[in-house]
């Protein structure tokens, strides 16, 4: 998935899977630490800045962790909105 940053005045959803484009943005390894270094142009183009916090959602196929996004924590809430906004009609509709 694209790590979509970018604020706006609304702080909508930057990362709905429905509405965006996913590619390979770089190839990163963990050092002996556990830690990821984001190459430097990532981080300009995702306004990334020392000491932002992100949650990291992770993605199971067949009981093994295939997938990690990471989430700006200031869009986490829009995000669980979007997504769990049109499931709580449905559940209240029926």
């Amino acid at each position: 998935m694209i790590m979509n940053t970018q604020k706006n005045k609304d702080n909508e959803i930057c990362c709905d899977p429905k509405s965006s484009i996913s590619r390979v943005e770089s190839v990163v390894s963990i050092d002996n630490k556990g830690q990821i270094l984001l190459p430097k142009d990532l981080r300009e183009r995702g306004n990334i800045q020392p000491g932002d916090k992100f949650a990291v959602v992770s993605w199971e196929k067949e009981g093994d962790v295939c997938c990690f996004n990471l989430i700006k924590v200031e869009y986490l809430g829009n995000m669980v909105k979007g997504f769990l906004g049109p499931l709580m009609k449905d559940i209240m509709s029926e």
